[in-house]
């Protein structure tokens, strides 16, 4: 049966580690942390894996990674065999090919092409960085607040900051914040998400500061650092690019609603 459910890390890390940065969320949601809200599956052909999924399902709308390299033709086969354990309503990362698969059961809202960046040549030393601050549980009602005001669509959950957020203040108000959606010493990974600058004081190099100073904290456990951004984000990838991260993979970020669902 080439559809597999996958229960085994030591049968899943080796796979991932073919192409680490592509799949730098997947390895670190290995971490025992992560690992109770994951659910794998695989395609298997000659006891050889050949592609891999990833549910992960601690947050209220399930998230499923479908992601590969070229050639997509075994991922997307895997992904039209797993069509019937798959949840009513999920978030999605497909690589190409994976969303006509899925629209013949699902529809779809997309939230466009994305970027998967890795900080291959590390110019960490930017202005500004020595300010910012470890942000703790007491600040997660402050955090939520900068969110609402400039990232209404994001993905913070207050279990994050255990993970790690870092923020900058000025006059005692946080007008910039970052955190690790991802983090595992042990895989020695760590995915940066939920970049934001508050939309009164954006311009300035803030946001640049902070994913600098959490990069540098993350250095002292982990090899690899990724975070994904839409690509039609010129400001963003532009302050991703002068911390030296580069362009590793395209996807596409899309919501997941199957057609017999209300």
């Amino acid at each position: 049966m080439p559809f597999v459910r996958l229960q085994r890390k030591d049968v899943i890390e080796p796979f991932l580690r073919r192409n680490a940065y592509l799949h730098v969320y997947a390895l670190g949601d290995l971490d025992d942390f992560f690992w109770p809200h994951t659910t794998w599956y695989g395609l298997e052909e000659e006891n050889q894996l050949q592609a891999i999924l990833l549910l992960y399902t601690a947050l209220e709308v399930p998230t499923l990674m479908a992601l590969g390299d070229p050639p997509y033709h075994p991922l997307c086969r895997l992904l039209s065999l797993a069509q019937p354990v798959l949840p009513p309503r999920m978030h999605a990362h497909l690589s190409a090919g994976c969303r006509e698969i899925l629209g013949h059961t699902h529809r779809f809202e997309t939230r466009g092409p994305h970027w998967k960046m890795a900080l291959l040549k590390p110019a960490l030393d930017v202005p500004g960085v020595e300010r910012v601050e470890r942000l703790t549980l007491d600040d997660g009602a402050e955090l939520k607040e900068l969110y609402t005001a400039g990232y209404p669509a994001n993905w913070f959950h207050a279990r994050q900051i255990e993970i790690g957020y870092y923020g900058l203040r000025e006059r005692g108000k946080l007008i910039c914040a970052a955190g690790a959606h991802v983090y595992s010493s042990t895989q020695r990974v760590a995915a940066l998400g939920n970049i934001v600058t508050h939309p009164d004081h954006r311009g300035r190099g803030h946001a640049a500061a902070v994913t600098a100073r959490i990069c540098k904290e993350l250095f002292r456990t982990v090899d690899h650092i990724g975070l994904n951004v839409k690509a039609d984000n010129a400001s963003a990838v532009a302050c991703y690019r002068r911390l030296g991260f580069e362009p590793v993979a395209e996807y596409e970020e899309v919501m997941l609603t199957r057609h017999d669902s209300p």
